[in-house]
């Protein structure tokens, strides 16, 4: 989905060098980046003289945003866990091996007081290394996050080895996990949607007053959305809708508005997510747990299309809306052209349905989750004898 917001100008490491040195390991995806930095947000709020440093893979999407977010990255060797017997997984023993190697040469270097773990390929190999890693003769305090519905197996194995394991929702899979939801940066929690709405469509190129619609897939775009929902572009500009459509870097989009109709704005990819919910009066894309976190932190009445594949975590992920009234869930094959230009016209055109379904989401957000997730780390680091 992209960077949020502009780039902080504070210092992400403590000048003197006398703070806390925090590591976060949840690389990959947005959906692991974005609560670690949310999280290394939080702790420097609450610990301005911390140091935090992320972990990542030469693989994921970290190498960019995290950069981007003004965090060190430290590259270690990506260590997957295959889920089927094969040459893949014969190799899985070296490769974790080499990465815990590779994450116990950074600890060193950083002289780390705390590990915060969000899943994902880095954050096993961290994990172990956390476990091995002594420094004053003590180990490393690893604290665990676990986003999804259902439990990865990195998290899984994490858990056995975590001081604190905290959860987005009950019944992920992790025993004794502390429900806290999911860490979301500041940019979106103190979000005022009504207050920036005229700021953001103007910065898009929306039309100020037409309903508008959201769409998008994630940070790689949903080539099924996209196939849906451009090709509606003339029933949607008929019924006097505006789109913002963010179809990803990889793909493209032909939408063809009729006359006098509102925009139908495409884009490759959003950098500023916070405006793009802004402008939004509904949003139709996938269910991933970050995602859905974000869209009910804000109050945003949302479309949830899951991802078929996987384990079924994004429809799980997502039925916490519909059940609360504040979202539907469609199943992807169900999700046509002709689905589109029938549903979204007459769901934007209740206003009443609106406003309950935002009601709705803002009442499932957990806005405090990243301070809760960064305490728990910097309470770790002090039991552990750290510098605070």
């Amino acid at each position: 989905m992209g960077e949020r917001s502009p780039v902080s100008t504070r210092s992400r490491t403590a000048e003197n060098g006398s703070g806390l040195s925090v590591v976060v390991a949840g690389g990959g995806t947005a959906g692991h980046i974005e609560p670690a930095m949310a999280v290394a947000d939080a702790i420097l709020d609450l610990d301005p003289t911390a140091r935090v440093t992320a972990f990542g893979t030469s693989r994921g999407l970290e190498t960019t945003l995290v950069p981007a977010r003004g965090y060190e990255l430290r590259l270690i060797p990506p260590a997957p866990l295959p889920r089927k017997p094969g040459m893949e997984l014969a190799k899985t023993p070296w490769r974790v091996a080499r990465a815990v190697k590779a994450a116990r040469a950074v600890f060193a270097d950083v002289d780390a007081d705390v590990l915060i773990g969000f899943g994902g390929y880095v954050a096993l190999p961290a994990y172990l290394a956390a476990r091995s890693h002594l420094r004053a003769g003590k180990r490393i305090p690893v604290i665990l996050h676990e986003a999804n519905a259902r439990a990865g197996i990195a998290n899984k194995v994490g858990a056995k080895l975590a001081d604190r394991v905290l959860a987005a929702v009950p019944d992920s899979g992790l025993a004794d996990a502390k429900v806290v939801g999911i860490p979301v940066r500041g940019a979106i929690t103190h979000l005022d949607r009504a207050v920036a709405r005229a700021d953001a469509r103007t910065f898009f190129g929306l039309d100020p007053e037409a309903p508008t619609l959201l769409v998008f897939g994630g940070s790689q775009g949903a080539q099924r959305l996209n196939e849906a929902v451009a090709p509606a572009a003339t029933a949607l500009g008929e019924a006097g809708i505006g789109v913002l459509h963010a179809y990803g870097p990889k793909n493209s989009i032909d939408p063809v508005s009729g006359p006098g109709a509102p925009p139908y704005v495409g884009v490759s990819y959003l950098n500023r997510m916070d405006l793009a919910y802004a402008a939004a009066d509904l949003v139709m894309c996938r269910s991933g747990a970050m995602t859905v976190a974000e869209i009910s932190a804000i109050g945003l009445p949302a479309v949830y299309v899951p991802l078929p594949h996987g384990n079924g975590e994004q429809r799980l992920n997502a039925l916490p809306a519909e059940q609360a009234g504040a979202a539907i869930i469609v199943d992807d094959d169900t999700v046509t052209t002709e689905w589109v230009a029938d549903t979204i016209p007459e769901l934007l055109g209740d206003t009443a349905r609106l406003s309950a379904m935002s009601a709705a989401a803002s009442g499932l957000g957990h806005r405090d989750a990243a301070v809760e997730v960064a305490t728990a780390a910097l309470e770790a680091a002090a039991r552990r004898g750290g510098r605070r």
